[in-house]
């Protein structure tokens, strides 16, 4: 995969809505922030377009996206929020400037279908947290954010989980929201799993749907060939009055007991305040013992004027 420029001060960073609607007052903190940050936030008064729940139609919101992804001068965008409405509009989109000019994409949730779309034309993308969500992040979830826009090297330990299954790998590392990459299962922009790393979160699902997502993937060989299973942030999960009889950690470590491959719970990413960040597309480190797990990128990058060397 290839990875976009890092960033430098004074850099520009668009904001862009390709799914939900925005309000200015839910973005007020995260465009101060990344002012404070040394970067210019762009975006104008269409950001808070509305039609229904979306940010704007499908045309606009693919029009300004297109804008964003065709400026030389963005070197950043960075998805306001989630919600729906990134797969209604991902195929009315042109990378053909992008690949000769690529930029961070940023978000997570619904921005699964742009990191998917990233992933099958070869780049590299920033799962972390979005401008919504700022309020209520831990520093270290935003510091994470513009930690890895300014490459520096990413490396988490993470506590044991009763459920984990131990081993290591070394691969690149794809996937994103569950129901999100759930709709996708089939298309051209479902990642290449293929001697991966996967990583998978979600929020407010019934239990059911859990299992029937990830009995689904399994069906379909998502899980033949994996390097290593991650699974972030299952949060705010809903049940039926017959209760389901297990946790979604429960179901998806059923589903997976089969492989040989390691797989970590309780990763730091998904659906809640320490949402911290990683680049999708990396080649990653996953380690995954019996004490806790190491999770780090496995480049070390040359120092230039907008790298930074791992040491």
């Amino acid at each position: 995969m290839k990875t976009p420029p890092f960033l430098r001060s004074g850099d520009k960073i668009a904001l862009v809505a390709p799914a939900r609607k925005i309000l200015r007052d839910e973005i007020s903190k995260a465009v101060s922030m990344i002012e404070q940050r040394g970067f210019e936030p762009v975006f104008d008064e269409r950001l808070f377009a509305e039609n229904h729940q979306y940010a704007g139609d499908d045309a606009l919101r693919a029009q300004i996206f297109q804008e964003r992804l065709d400026d030389a001068e963005i070197k950043a965008i960075l998805f306001v929020r989630g919600g729906y409405g990134g797969l209604r509009i991902v195929d009315k989109l042109c990378f053909d400037t992008f690949i000769k000019q690529p930029k961070w994409l940023v978000g997570y949730s619904d921005s699964t279908v742009f990191h998917g779309k990233l992933q099958q034309i070869g780049f590299e993308s920033l799962h972390a947290t979005m401008p919504i969500n700022f309020d209520t992040n831990t520093k270290q979830a935003i510091n994470s954010l513009f930690d890895a826009l300014e490459g520096k090297p990413i490396e988490y330990c993470i506590e044991k989980h009763e459920l984990n299954k131990t081993g290591t790998a070394e691969a690149p590392i794809v996937g994103g929201n569950l129901s999100v990459l759930y709709s996708m299962l089939g298309s051209e922009i479902f990642p290449d799993t293929r001697n991966k790393i996967l990583f998978i979160e979600d929020l407010d699902e019934y239990l059911y749907h859990i299992d029937r997502m990830v009995l689904a993937l399994k069906r379909a060989g998502i899980f033949k060939n994996l390097s290593a299973l991650v699974v972030g942030g299952m949060t705010t999960m809903r049940d039926n009055a017959i209760p389901f009889g297990k946790t979604a950690e429960q179901i998806i470590a059923e589903h997976v007991s089969e492989y040989d491959f390691p797989v970590c719970f309780g990763f730091p990413a998904g659906h809640f305040d320490n949402n911290k960040a990683f680049v999708l597309g990396a080649e990653t480190h996953l380690e995954v013992t019996k004490s806790g797990v190491l999770f780090k990128e496995s480049r070390y990058f040359e120092r230039s004027d907008n790298e930074i060397e791992k040491s």
